[in-house]
């Protein structure tokens, strides 16, 4: 009898000034409230490459980058599905 053997996943991490948060509001205009782990909101938008192929929901995880002249705002950059946020939650990450 074979054992399963575990498929290894490839998840983007967060890099430098990133951080895994999750829309917690859509605000309208491609704009979204985003709460951070620990516990902070920041407003982030979603630049022109998502806008149109992405669909994002209340309670969806993202990566986002907050903007260095106001930090209260942010662009996200990478959305999770729900296979990646499930392997975040299991290794720690969230």
């Amino acid at each position: 009898m074979q054992k399963k053997q575990e498929q290894v996943t490839r998840v983007r991490l967060p890099r430098g000034e990133e951080f895994i948060g999750e829309v917690e509001e859509t605000l309208g205009a491609s704009r979204f409230r985003i709460k951070a782990k620990d516990g902070s909101s920041i407003v982030c938008r979603i630049p022109g490459r998502f806008r149109r192929r992405i669909k994002i929901r209340t309670g969806d995880l993202v990566i986002a980058r907050p903007w260095a002249i106001e930090p209260d705002k942010g662009d996200i950059v990478w959305i999770y599905n729900r296979t990646h946020a499930g392997w975040l939650r299991k290794n720690g990450y969230i």
